[in-house]
């Protein structure tokens, strides 16, 4: 352990890494029960969940042993969401393979993300996006992600009249979520570990108490549907073959100018999210060299991309390092013995597959709810004034994604309202070539886009 993880050079030893990789996991496992739920409207459940196991597993392994940090990684809030809502359900309208689709956009920015790694350029692409944008960018998903847990809870509905209204609270979807997320936000004030996945199983049985005496009526033609596992311990792995290397290279082919839209999205949403939290992560857990920079920032980056990839070629949505991470961190981590321990955690949730594929989206929307929060907050950090084009193309990232339900199309009304702005206000030398790159895809997806609607 000595010689693979340098503990004694970090200050840090066995014990003390194994509680810290421990108490990461019980901070990031709640993605193993959300992540089916979301991914789960258009693909195999049971598969989705093995393959978000391995993935974070195998993404963990890396970046203990290739880069010695204790950052853990799984399949992101937001990008999975952008994979079943705007691009599954959303651009490709619902179709039984649009899955394929997605999948292929995710091993295509996995393997784009080795190249810039490996290249070094990364860092250099997301510096070329302005702070607003990227602080928007992130409130946006935040929001967007909220509303997917208000919807999954019943707590916003669909209205004829307004588009959407407050659900019932007659319904226990409703009540229950809103328990849960007090529970979640309670327990986090008191800095309790694992705040999150309590929240997430307090509300799981508390709908199992309102199953059992009638309140939640089970009702499989309305999709409502009970919320006991059919066993408790048990491995299953026959969803895997319904959503492991199923890539679509032909439509991505014939679509080129779609295809590569919904990359850029993936590309762009996992580059902010992945930057700022090995930044953070590191930061806190006192690793940042003394100019502030992020020793083997390449191999932290790498191991992400990589990640990512294998994740894509199991079955789920992009891989990547979470802020759930500075948990363990707060434990003492501070080498890779904290991420291996995390990732044998992962491994071995495997064999739990009937509890977590059990647990309602009423009980993962609390938790998705807190999070959107949490991402929210980053509008504290927004300047509106000074320069308009930042203000409006921060603020349009933020609407338009909850509003247009889709994080593509904020990302693409920041970029191009944010680009016109600037040249129209007589400062066309601050739009950097990345900006100027993103410009004209977005250009041509619209294009794209009145042509399929004309």
């Amino acid at each position: 352990m000595e010689k693979l993880f340098q503990l004694k050079k970090h200050g840090t030893n066995v014990r003390t890494e194994v509680i810290a990789g421990t108490t990461t996991f019980l901070a990031m496992a709640y993605i193993l029960a959300v992540n089916p739920n979301i991914l789960g409207t258009v693909m195999n459940a049971n598969g989705v969940f093995v393959a978000t196991a391995l993935a974070s597993a195998l993404a963990t392994f890396i970046m203990a042993f290739l880069a010695n940090y204790p950052i853990a990684l799984s399949a992101g809030l937001g990008l999975n969401a952008y994979f079943a809502y705007t691009v599954c359900l959303g651009e490709l309208g619902g179709d039984a393979n649009a899955f394929t689709i997605a999948l292929t956009a995710v091993l295509v920015e996995g393997l784009i993300f080795i190249a810039l790694s490996v290249f070094k350029v990364r860092e250099a692409l997301v510096n070329g996006i302005p702070a607003n944008l990227k602080l928007g960018i992130t409130g946006g998903i935040g929001l967007f992600i909220a509303f997917i847990g208000m919807q999954g809870a019943n707590m916003i509905v669909n209205s004829d009249a307004t588009l959407v209204d407050l659900g019932s609270f007659k319904t226990p979807q409703m009540t229950l979520c809103l328990i849960g997320l007090i529970i979640i936000v309670v327990l986090s004030h008191y800095h309790v570990k694992g705040a999150v996945l309590i929240g997430i199983i307090a509300t799981w049985v508390l709908g199992m108490i309102a199953e059992k005496t009638g309140w939640y009526v089970v009702d499989p033609e309305a999709g409502v549907y009970s919320v006991f596992p059919s066993a408790i311990a048990s491995i299953d792995f026959s969803g895997l073959k319904e959503t492991a290397f199923k890539f679509n290279f032909g439509w991505a082919g014939s679509h080129i100018i779609q295809f590569i839209a919904i990359v850029i999205s993936f590309l762009y949403v996992d580059l902010f999210d992945t930057v700022g939290t090995v930044v953070g992560v590191a930061s806190k857990a006192g690793l940042l060299d003394k100019d502030g920079k992020l020793p083997r920032a390449g191999k932290v980056l790498l191991a992400d991309a990589i990640g990512t990839t294998a994740g894509a070629c199991l079955g789920t949505s992009t891989v990547t390092s979470f802020v759930e991470s500075s948990a363990g961190v707060a434990e003492g981590g501070k080498t890779g013995l904290t991420a291996f321990t995390t990732g044998c955690w992962f491994l071995l949730a495997l064999i739990f597959s009937p509890i977590f594929l059990a647990i309602p989206s009423f009980a993962t929307a609390p938790a998705l709810i807190y999070v959107g929060m949490l991402m929210l907050s980053s509008v504290t950090k927004m300047s509106f004034e000074g320069d308009i084009a930042d203000a409006l193309g921060g603020f349009m990232a933020i609407v338009m994604m909850p509003l247009a339900y889709s994080i593509a199309t904020g990302i693409m009304f920041a970029m191009l309202t944010w680009v016109i702005v600037k040249v129209l206000t007589k400062k066309a030398h601050d739009v950097s070539p990345v900006m100027w790159g993103v410009f004209v895809i977005f250009i041509l997806r619209i294009i794209t886009l009145i042509t399929n609607f004309s």
